[in-house]
């Protein structure tokens, strides 16, 4: 059945160069909870470190730039991991920036546990400690869909710290129970054990691709298909369930008014990605996630953002198009 939807998938998209051998490779993909066969593009690290009385381990990797240029602290969504930051980390790098890539707890190479209390606050802990571990003073937060929400907490706890916020098509520019009826984790936890691999495709294709599929997308949801397939997939099922609850009820949108770092947005305008339109409430008419509204009512909240908007392109903009990703990061970066 999943080469059949695969077909399907490939054929109304009008991608064709997915050979058999990569489709039938997808159901036999399996990985533990810390993706141990996984391959990362750059060297992995761990921080031990006691939080919530546990002792957990971050993975993390990071690129050494030029004394003279800032660090870049790169924090991933919830559906990825540090390594799809691969293109922009070497980027970065390449202009003399060093690059910081931390898999928070409950996320790829990192611990996952059964009792964490998950909350942005305690991720931006953890990775301020991480960064005082490498004696990292000041860095450029930036942060892709719920790592937005984390990077804007970071910023909101450690101004000090947090030399400028970078939001890349952030989730969480909206208070979303304002809209949507709250549900309790385990609604979310009967939704993760039902994942599957065509389901994860089916998901991307539609609201990440704009119903175009390639290799490249494909590979980003190798480690999602494996987890879901592996030996741990309750434990993944129940961390994952666990973090949607901290999107739902920790919100930062409504405290965008105290960040006092630059913040620059920078937002592909296609993005739909709405936590929560299939459960608005009764009477409630407006439409989650219009990334081509967003940003301006950002600016409403946080006159002195800058605001950078890449017509056309949809919830991941430095994997649809890098190109102009890259130009608008130059512009963040400046």
């Amino acid at each position: 059945m999943l080469r059949l939807f695969l077909c399907f998938v490939l054929l109304v998209s009008g991608h064709s160069n997915v050979s058999a051998k990569d489709q039938s490779d997808l159901s036999v993909l399996s990985y533990d909870a810390r993706l141990t066969e996984y391959k990362y593009p750059f060297e992995v690290k761990t921080h031990e470190f006691q939080s919530q009385g546990q002792t957990l381990q971050m993975a993390y990797m990071f690129l050494k730039g030029k004394s003279e240029k800032p660090v870049v602290t790169l924090l991933h969504g919830k559906n990825f991991n540090g390594a799809y930051w691969e293109g922009t980390a070497r980027y970065l790098n390449s202009l003399g920036f060093s690059v910081l890539m931390p898999d928070q707890i409950g996320f790829g190479k990192s611990t996952k546990t059964l009792d964490y209390q998950y909350s942005f606050a305690a991720f931006a802990n953890n990775t301020k400690g991480l960064m005082q571990k490498l004696g990292i003073e000041k860095s450029i937060i930036m942060g892709h869909s719920m790592g937005g929400m984390l990077a804007s907490r970071f910023a909101l706890l450690y101004p000090e710290v947090t030399q400028k916020l970078i939001l890349l098509n952030p989730i969480g520019l909206e208070n979303y129970l304002e809209y949507v009826n709250y549900k309790d984790v385990a609604f979310f936890h009967s939704i993760e054990k039902k994942k599957t691999a065509a389901g994860v495709i089916a998901y991307q294709t539609k609201n990440y691709y704009d119903g175009k599929w390639t290799p490249e997308y494909e590979a980003l949801t190798h480690f999602l298909i494996g987890l879901i397939q592996g030996p741990d997939k309750d434990l993944i099922a129940h961390n994952n369930a666990l973090t949607y609850d901290m999107i739902f009820t920790q919100p930062v949108i409504t405290e965008f008014q105290n960040i006092k770092v630059p913040v620059v947005l920078i937002l592909g305008t296609r993005d739909r990605t709405g936590p929560g339109r299939g459960w608005k409430r009764d009477g409630v008419t407006r439409e989650l996630g219009r990334y081509d509204r967003l940003g301006s009512e950002v600016l409403s909240r946080l006159p002195s953002a800058r605001l950078i908007e890449l017509e056309g392109l949809g919830h991941l903009p430095q994997v649809e198009d890098f190109e102009r990703y890259k130009a608008a990061l130059d512009k963040a970066l400046q």
